[in-house]
């Protein structure tokens, strides 16, 4: 069966191209793209001139399965996802236990095979029970299908540990990611230093410990020679030591949160604790930096950074509330916040929400091209709606974004050439 996708905005990420044209999908690929007089094809799909591009790549989703799944199951999170125009979840290790054998990350894969209507690419912790003391057994992870290996935002304090991990990680090809944060000073803070944290009495901690944590990691990088992603950039203070790297031939790459793309620290307010995430959303100035380094490439990733939190851990003092948001629909709404704003076009949006994690992981998917997967989005950036969090499909419905007056539909998500999602 082959289907035709007409009058289509084509927002193709690779040739980084915004155009009027057509797609042809042939089972679970596509099979060709075009402008001008489009090819016969079973099924026709009218876009009515609204935007086609590859399915988002999300790297860094929290599915609380196993032990939490009262806040998130792989098929709430994939229903989620569909509606977001996320066709890959690249699942975090957080979980309790932990995703640290074999045997753990097969049964998550399987209950995302059973479970959810898009692609799971599950990561693997790299030390056993994030503790930071011993790592995993990285080679039979691989086997079993990790993607990546992280403590998410546990930070491995241990530097010998930590530069035998990359050595060994180095040694088979497998990515690291890592959360640049230094743990001593960062340790209890929920806000940024400066006044807006002194006005309100909270705990914060300094943009420095960011620049901290990503030089040491980048000289094990040097010293090593792994494969390193840093899951989240978020002040303009890393971001020469980032571009150093690069220029010097590193094999480094770097992500930064939707939130922190969008929101700053005076968004807390007066203590929202559904604001509160980790690391603290930073000055008007740190979010534009990261906005311009997205532009330029120097940051390659875009995520959501999807964490599920309960009405009970959220429902606390600010301090006391635990951090998190859940992002998998509003992912691709609040990025077209950065697009109405004319800070970022389409198809470099694009570079880094699909085409760039999907190459940082090895994976076909982010191309608008004959013989990549079918994994498609059709989408009107200019919708405009005001969020209700409480239509969110996610179990948890700790949003930021509640209330909020957004731009950005979802019309329909194809993963492998099927619909997950059709809206209406």
């Amino acid at each position: 069966m082959k289907t035709l996708f007409t009058n289509a905005r084509l927002i193709d990420p690779e040739a980084e191209t915004d155009a009027l044209g057509w797609l042809l999908v042939e089972g679970e690929t596509i099979l060709a793209i075009g402008t001008g007089e489009a090819p016969p094809a079973e099924t026709k799909i009218d876009c009515a001139g609204k935007c086609l591009a590859p399915g988002i790549v999300d790297i860094g989703v929290k599915v609380c399965e196993p032990g939490e799944r009262h806040k998130e199951s792989f098929g709430s999170a994939g229903a989620a996802a569909a509606a977001g125009g996320v066709t890959t979840m690249v699942t975090r290790p957080d979980t309790c236990p932990a995703i640290d054998t074999p045997e753990v990350l097969e049964f998550v894969t399987r209950r995302g095979r059973e479970a959810s209507p898009v692609r799971i690419k599950p990561m693997a912790t790299l030390t056993k029970g994030r503790e930071g003391r011993e790592m995993v057994e990285i080679g039979f992870l691989l086997d079993a299908g990790a993607v990546a290996f992280t403590d998410g935002d546990r930070v491995v304090e241990n530097t010998k540990v930590l530069s035998r991990a990359m050595t060994y990680a180095r040694s088979l090809g497998a990515l690291v990611i890592a959360h640049p944060q230094d743990p001593g000073l960062s340790k209890g803070a929920c806000t940024t230093s400066g006044k807006f944290a002194s006005l309100r009495g909270l705990p914060a901690v300094a943009p420095m410990a960011e620049r901290m944590a990503l030089d040491r990691d980048l000289a094990l990088v040097e010293m090593t020679g792994a494969k390193y992603h840093a899951d989240q950039i978020t002040t303009a203070r890393a971001l020469p030591a980032l571009e150093r790297a690069k220029q010097n031939g590193r094999d480094v790459t770097a992500g930064v949160s939707i939130h922190h793309l969008t929101l700053n620290e005076l968004d807390v307010g007066d203590y929202r604790t559904f604001f509160k995430v980790k690391p603290p959303l930073r000055s008007e100035d740190d979010r534009l930096a990261m906005v311009e380094a997205v532009g330029s490439g120097l940051i390659d990733v875009i995520s959501s950074m999807h964490t599920p939190q309960d009405e009970e851990s959220k429902r606390l003092p600010y301090e006391e509330a635990a951090s998190g948001a859940v992002a998998l629909e509003t992912l691709l709404p609040a990025a077209m916040r950065l697009y109405h704003a004319g800070a970022i076009a389409l198809p470099r949006l694009w570079r880094a929400l699909s085409l760039n994690p999907s190459r940082r992981l090895g994976l076909a998917t982010g191309r608008l091209a004959p013989g990549a997967p079918a994994d498609l989005v059709w989408f009107d950036p200019d919708a405009p709606f005001v969020l209700d969090r409480f239509g969110l499909r996610s179990k948890s419905k700790n949003t930021p974004f509640d209330g909020a007056r957004m731009q950005g539909h979802v019309l329909g998500t194809w993963v492998a050439g099927k619909p997950v999602f059709e809206k209406g």
